[in-house]
């Protein structure tokens, strides 16, 4: 009896070798670092005349693919974006230090050029020559009718003093009070209607012209430099700002019969 072949096509049995390999767990666990390379692309320039003799060639130019971006990368990328907003401001408080330290500069420049602090019209009235002495000295006079009551008279005060400090040598400086009886003749004959009125006198005593009122300083300070200098006129004669008005004044006597205030 004949035996039955087990593989009757006489096909050899191959043991399969494909199998499932174990890779080492270092290669597995390696990370691949990219690195930006760059390529180059060929780049092509048109000229203007195509007729021109000359031909132009291609011309390389590094185009860098994108890669990988490192924390390194983000972090100047925020830095830069972060330094190139707005700049940053003072808080409130600095803001309000800062405005108040300016108002009160700003009042005390003004208030220094305006009062010049300490010189007041009893000042310069107790500082005043006699109206007598001056008109018999020989020299020029500037008489200054006033009120202690008069606003514009308190306002000018300073200006009145630093003139007279200036030219208190060359030029006699009279303060009358509207308020004292004993001026009413002086009143009268220079035409005293509103205060401050200022009269200049040259040396004989005659009145070359009058500025009654709030004017700027230079009006008073060119007629006392004219009266200086013996001019026979002086450039502003007859000149009138806002004034208080004498008929509001308060008449008294005077207690000395030689004072001048």
């Amino acid at each position: 009896m004949a035996r039955v072949a087990p593989n009757p096509l006489c096909l050899h049995r191959f043991r399969p070798y494909l199998q499932a390999s174990h890779s080492s767990p270092s290669l597995l666990n390696s990370t691949f670092h990219y690195q930006t390379k760059p390529r180059k692309f060929p780049a092509v320039s048109c000229q203007t005349n195509p007729d021109s003799s000359e031909t132009s060639t291609p011309t390389e130019k590094e185009v860098l693919e994108p890669g990988p971006v490192s924390d390194d990368t983000k972090r100047e990328d925020t830095g830069a974006s972060q330094d190139s907003g707005l700049p940053e401001f003072p808080n409130k408080d600095v803001n309000k230090r800062i405005a108040v330290v300016s108002l009160l500069a700003a009042a005390g420049l003004f208030l220094s050029s305006r009062l010049d602090f300490g010189v007041s019209l009893k000042d310069i009235s107790v500082a005043a020559l006699p109206y007598e002495e001056a008109l018999s000295n020989g020299k020029p006079t500037v008489v200054e009718f006033y009120a202690d009551w008069c606003e514009v008279c308190r306002e000018l005060a300073p200006d009145v003093y630093k003139i007279e400090q200036q030219y208190k040598d060359r030029v006699n400086f009279v303060m009358l009070n509207v308020d004292n009886t004993k001026w009413e003749q002086e009143l009268d004959e220079f035409g005293v209607e509103g205060i401050p009125h200022f009269a200049f006198l040259d040396r004989e005593g005659n009145e070359e012209g009058n500025v009654v009122g709030r004017l700027p300083r230079k009006y008073l300070l060119e007629n006392v430099e004219a009266l200086a200098r013996g001019e026979g006129s002086i450039p502003h004669a007859r000149v009138v700002g806002q004034y208080s008005n004498a008929e509001n004044r308060k008449v008294r006597s005077a207690v000395d019969p030689r004072s001048h205030g």
